[in-house]
């Protein structure tokens, strides 16, 4: 797993002008984007916490939830010769992308740092706590890229599906704007993703310096970890069909 994660890494940036710099260059465009937008024309409330570092906490764990998904569709489709030739374990091939994108994060995590400086955001204990919502993001993530690259192996338009589904989850999870703000029977809808709940715990802790309310998260959690070993095991049960269906 190890090893092609590295591998992918070096592909992804090998030959090109930014090289990790693309790391960066995404979050941060976006973050400038939605800036323009919600701080100037929708007038998003963010409190006192300055929009930018409000959009930026949440498009760093988004980006690599959309990213991680992205690529896990491709990783069996993409690795035929080694599908075909050779038994391991074909969940590694989604997990190494899903680590791959780990990188990513980290890099991009920097910027963050330095937005939170800029912006002179104080960084409290709390934040100590990150990577316990980190990990049950992690989970959430690992369960849908072994759910993704399977079905994109059967059907190949779900990259196509995929692409429309990642953009209404944007507006659906509380990334740019505070789902708390949306009110009537569409919040209450939204307030059931499980990556607003995610994304609500690292604000909380960063930019509030308090804990997160323990039900939504510990709900989440366990539906992270339920729905991974639900996708593991169905991964499992269809392995034996994927040399046949490539």
């Amino acid at each position: 797993m190890w090893s092609l994660a590295e591998r992918d890494i070096r592909v992804r940036y090998k030959q090109t002008v930014m090289g990790i710099g693309w790391a960066f260059f995404m979050p941060v465009t976006l973050m400038v984007l939605f800036g323009a937008v919600f701080s100037r024309v929708a007038h998003v409330d963010t409190g006192d916490v300055p929009y930018p570092v409000f959009a930026y906490v949440g498009l760093l764990p988004w980006s690599f939830f959309a990213n991680s998904v992205k690529f896990a569709s491709n990783s069996l489709v993409g690795n035929v010769n080694l599908i075909t030739k050779v038994y391991f374990p074909r969940e590694v091939l989604p997990l190494a992308a899903v680590g791959a994108c780990l990188f990513d994060t980290g890099i991009a995590a920097l910027a963050l740092a330095g937005l939170m400086a800029w912006h002179h955001v104080p960084l409290h204990a709390a934040a100590l706590l990150v990577p316990v919502v980190f990990l049950v993001q992690l989970v959430l993530t690992a369960a849908v890229a072994l759910f993704v690259a399977m079905a994109s192996l059967f059907y190949r338009d779900v990259k196509y599906v995929l692409d429309v589904a990642l953009t209404v989850l944007l507006f659906g999870t509380s990334v740019v704007y505070p789902i708390a703000g949306v009110g009537g029977r569409l919040g209450r809808v939204l307030a059931w993703n499980p990556l607003s709940v995610l994304i609500d715990a690292y604000r909380t802790l960063l930019l509030r310096g308090e804990l997160p309310a323990p039900g939504p998260l510990a709900a989440t959690a366990a539906f992270s970890l339920v729905l991974l070993g639900a996708t593991w095991r169905l991964f499992h049960e269809a392995e034996y069909r994927f040399a046949e269906r490539i």
